[in-house]
């Protein structure tokens, strides 16, 4: 076995060189020792011994020829299918890099395809503003036309409807940017029942819920205090929204299906429900998504803020536009000459984006086959899918994985958090990578070069999503002209780029440092040197709720 071992260790030309030396030698010793059997027999018949010692030395040179033929057609053997695994796991091995390499020519981002990508945005945003249905983006019309600067004062509250569970809290503000207190927030269940129900029946549970952590706090119906307290709500269901505080539902997604609820005001709905339960309280500010709340916040925090992203599970970006440039709401009448635009931009596509055959497949095999491109290539829900496709077609071509590769068919069975962990494994022998391969896959005894594969691929995805997300946020920025290339809203002071504060909530960039650190030097290298000191990319977390709460205080009677 010992001696099995060292000839698969060899080299495979090395191995062919030993054989073909083995069969001279062997032909050499054959013809020899056949000699010698004849030699012997002659003098064996000369010295008298006869017919029976000839027979003898004869028979016995041939036994030993069989053996000596034997032993050579064994050891030839055993040669041949060391070189032929050998062989083969090189030629299995090189197939494998060979995917990884054609992945990231398909991958690449080189800054001048960033910028084709920007301009691609800018243009897009320019289309969406000018009609409904003109771009791939939406381009929504938030009615927010006011954020929060700072002087707030106040009591205010929140709501978030989320899936299965809601949540509510309070927000005290004490009219400077950094006296924001949260007494409370609490998330409930909602019951199964209500969520197929009514919406009457639905939103008496939420009143009743808010009412009871009003309560809590001391500031029931029982205080002398009778002022009409103001309620942001984030209700993240299709809308189609008719002011800051009204919209009227065009359909329930999640696990939500209310027969009763479609085409109705869901803002009047909820203050309805308020009334009844005995709380006096308004919805002064309605929003859809997220995004809207995360920019409030971020704005309250910095002045400079003129735009928010998400990026975790989903993606999503919203921006503060001129209402003169939004043209297909011209004649709005507004408080204000801004207005918030909620992009969607999860749904943005340009030829210019870097689109690989696991890509199509991918969209191929989605419920909403040709939407959300551009959420597809950046965001967490598809990036450990796009690393499990890249990983399958290596176990198609190879024998990296072993012969057990079958789990790697499995979809979504790679989620992105576990992806960043093999990605940002720090171990010297990728341990971490080795046991997600283990429990995820029920892959055993991956090499540690082909964890180094993995690790690759991980890479390859994860920076190509964080580069695409930076030319993103630069083409805003570009569509406003803070991008240093002029532009219809000059971005400049005196000759020099204004400041400009980009807030950033989700998972993939606050969690990911990987991703957050390929994002930052994207939108460095776009910008340039004189434009990029002056661009901030700031963390802001809890848009749903202290940012809702936020806008409700932005949009306050009591203003």
């Amino acid at each position: 076995m010992k001696n099995l071992a060292k000839i698969k260790s060899l080299n495979p030309r090395r191995l062919l060189f030993l054989l073909l030396r083995f069969f001279f030698l062997f032909s050499i010793s054959a013809v020899a020792l056949e000699h010698w059997t004849r030699t012997s027999h002659a003098r064996r018949v000369v010295a008298g011994d006869g017919l029976r010692g000839a027979w003898v030395w004869g028979g016995m040179g041939r036994v030993g020829l069989g053996v000596a033929v034997g032993c050579a057609v064994v050891a030839s053997g055993i040669a041949a299918v060391a070189v032929w695994r050998r062989v083969r796991s090189r030629r299995g091995w090189a197939r494998a890099v060979a995917v990884l390499k054609e992945f990231e020519e398909g991958c690449a981002t080189p800054v001048s395809r960033l910028r084709q990508v920007v301009d691609a945005m800018a243009v897009e945003m320019h289309a969406g503003l000018a009609s409904d249905g003109g771009s791939k983006l939406r381009m929504l019309l938030t009615f927010v036309d006011a954020l929060p600067n700072g002087d707030e004062k106040g009591t205010y509250y929140a709501l978030h409807l989320g899936g299965a569970n809601f949540r509510v809290l309070k927000v005290e503000l004490g009219g400077t940017r950094s006296a924001i207190m949260k007494h409370q927030d609490e998330y409930q269940l909602i019951p199964q029942d209500l969520v197929t129900s009514t919406i009457e029946g639905l939103f008496d549970f939420l009143a009743m819920t808010l009412k009871r952590l009003v309560e809590k706090d001391g500031e029931g119906s029982g205080q002398s205090d009778d002022t009409i307290k103001e309620l942001g709500f984030t209700f993240p269901f299709p809308l189609k929204q008719l002011s800051i505080s009204s919209g009227t539902l065009v359909k329930w997604t999640k696990e939500f299906a209310i027969e009763d609820a479609n085409g109705k005001d869901v803002a009047q709905c909820l203050h309805e429900a308020l009334i009844k339960s005995g709380l006096e309280m308004r919805v002064a500010a309605l929003q859809v998504n997220d995004t809207v709340g995360t920019l409030a916040l971020g704005h309250y925090e910095d002045e400079d803020t003129v735009a928010a992203v998400i990026i975790g599970t989903g993606t999503n970006a919203c921006y503060v536009e001129r209402t003169d440039a939004i043209i297909k709401c011209q004649g709005l009448l507004t408080n204000s000459d801004e207005m918030v635009i909620n992009m969607e931009w999860g749904n943005f596509w340009s030829s210019h984006l870097p689109r690989t055959p696991y890509d199509f497949d991918l969209d191929d095999d989605s419920p909403n086959q040709y939407d959300q491109g551009f959420e597809k290539m950046i965001s967490g829900m598809y990036l450990g899918d796009i690393v499990r496709r890249v990983l399958l077609r290596m176990s198609q071509q190879s024998d990296i994985f072993g012969e057990c590769a079958h789990l790697l068919s499995t979809p979504f069975i790679l989620s992105t958090p576990l992806m960043a962990s093999m990605h940002e494994d720090s171990t010297p022998d990728l341990k971490v990578v080795e046991r997600i391969l283990l429990d995820e896959f029920k892959l055993p005894n991956v090499s540690l070069k082909a964890r180094r594969l993995v690790v690759r691929v991980c890479d390859v995805v994860t920076q190509r999503a964080a580069r695409l997300a930076a030319a993103g946020i630069v083409g805003i920025l570009k569509k406003i002209g803070r991008d240093g290339s002029g532009g219809v809203a000059s971005g400049r002071v005196r000759g020099k780029p204004k400041r400009t504060v980009v807030a950033i909530e989700g998972a993939l960039y606050v969690s990911y440092s990987s991703f957050k650190e390929y994002l930052n030097e994207a939108v460095a290298e776009i910008l340039g040197e004189e434009v990029a000191p002056n661009v901030v990319l700031r963390v802001t977390e809890d848009g749903s709720g202290v940012g809702a709460a936020l806008l409700a205080a932005s949009h306050s009677l009591q203003r």
